[in-house]
C-alpha cells in the first residue's frame, strides 16, 4: 500500500477510505502480503481525474460501477473535457512586471499587483517572480484603459468584484434554466449511458454562443437604456450665489503701483483698487440709468 500510496499521489488513509466505499478494489492476497497492481494504479489516478473535474465521490462511485458493468466512461469524459475547455475564443498571454509597469504609465504599486493576482487577472508564472500569465488579456486590457482615463486601480478591483458577483449569478441562472429544460431527459439517479453523454456535451457546444450572445446583447440593450436616463435626467449645475466679480489678474502700470502704495501703503493698495474699480461701475451705471439733461443747469 505505502508503495501504491508513493505511485499514485495518494496518502495510505486515502486508499483506505476509497476500499471502505467501494471505490477500489481489494488486493491480492498471497501468505501476509497484500499486493497492488496496476488497474489498482489506474483506478486511483483515474478517481484523483474524476475528483478534479468536480465529481463528487458518490458520482464517481457511479461512474465507476457503470464502467465496472461493461459501460464505457468515453461519453462521461468527453462531456467533462467539453464542460471543462475553454468557454472564449481569447487566448491567454504572458507579461513581464517591466511591461505591467509601462503599460500602467511607468508606476504599478503592490497593492494593485496583489488585487490582480487575487482576483485571477494575472498568475504568477513559478519559478518566475517577473513574469506572469494573463488568462483574459481583454480584461487586463479594460483595467489599462480605465487607468488611463484616470480611475484608481484599487476603484477598478472594487468594482470588478462587484461585477464577478453579478456575473457569476446570471452565469448560475443560465445553468438552472438550460438543465430544467435541456438536460432534464437524462434521470439524475443513474450516470448517464455514452449516448446521453455524447448527446450532452453537443448541447454544451450549441449553449456556449448562445449565453454569450444572450449576455452581448442584454448589455448593450441596457448601456444605451441607463445612459440615455441617466443624459435625460442629469440635474442642472447649481447655482452659484453672487459672491462678487471674478478675480481677474489686470496689470497696472508701475508708476500707478508705486502711486497707490504712497497713498494709502502696501497693505491696503489691493483694497483700494478694487472699491476704485467698483465705485467706477457703479458711478458709470447711474449715468446710463440716470443721463443728465443736455440743458441741465448742472452743466459748465
Amino acid at each position: 500500500m505505502e508503495e501504491l500510496a508513493h505511485r499514485s499521489g495518494a496518502t495510505v488513509r486515502t486508499i483506505r477510505g476509497y476500499q471502505d466505499r467501494g471505490l477500489l478494489p481489494r488486493p491480492e492476497r498471497r501468505g501476509r502480503a497484500n499486493l497492488y497492481g496496476q488497474p489498482h494504479l489506474a483506478r486511483l489516478l483515474r478517481i484523483a481525474d474524476l475528483l478534479d473535474r468536480g465529481y463528487s465521490l458518490a458520482s464517481i462511485k457511479e461512474l465507476l460501477d457503470a464502467w465496472d458493468n461493461g459501460r464505457g466512461l468515453g461519453g462521461v469524459l468527453g462531456l467533462a473535457a467539453e464542460v471543462d475547455g475553454p468557454w472564449s475564443d481569447e487566448e491567454e498571454g504572458l507579461v513581464t512586471r517591466d511591461e505591467l509597469t509601462e503599460r500602467f504609465g511607468g508606476r504599478l504599486a503592490e497593492s494593485a499587483l496583489a488585487d490582480a493576482i487575487e482576483l485571477g487577472i494575472l498568475d504568477r508564472v513559478p519559478g518566475r517572480d517577473d513574469r506572469f500569465r494573463v488568462p483574459s488579456p481583454q480584461e487586463l486590457a479594460v483595467a489599462v484603459e480605465l487607468h488611463a482615463a484616470g480611475v484608481q486601480l484599487s476603484a477598478v478591483a472594487g468594482h470588478l468584484r462587484e461585477l464577478r458577483g453579478q456575473v457569476e449569478h446570471i452565469a448560475s441562472r443560465f445553468l438552472e434554466f438550460t438543465s430544467e429544460h435541456v438536460f432534464a431527459r437524462c434521470p439524475s439517479h443513474r450516470a448517464p449511458t455514452d449516448a446521453e453523454a455524447d448527446e450532452a456535451a453537443t448541447l454544451v457546444r450549441r449553449l456556449r454562443p448562445l449565453a454569450q450572445h444572450t449576455v452581448d446583447a442584454e448589455l448593450a440593450r441596457a448601456m444605451r437604456l441607463f445612459a440615455r436616463r441617466q443624459l435625460r435626467e442629469r440635474p442642472e449645475p447649481p447655482s452659484v450665489p453672487d459672491a462678487g466679480p471674478a478675480r481677474t489678474h489686470v496689470p497696472l502700470p508701475r508708476s500707478t503701483i508705486i502711486a497707490v502704495e504712497r497713498l494709502v501703503g502696501p497693505e491696503r493698495m489691493e483694497t483700494f483698487v478694487r472699491a476704485a474699480v467698483e465705485h467706477e461701475v457703479q458711478a458709470r451705471t447711474l449715468d446710463a440709468l440716470a443721463p443728465i439733461p443736455a440743458n441741465s443747469k448742472y452743466i459748465d
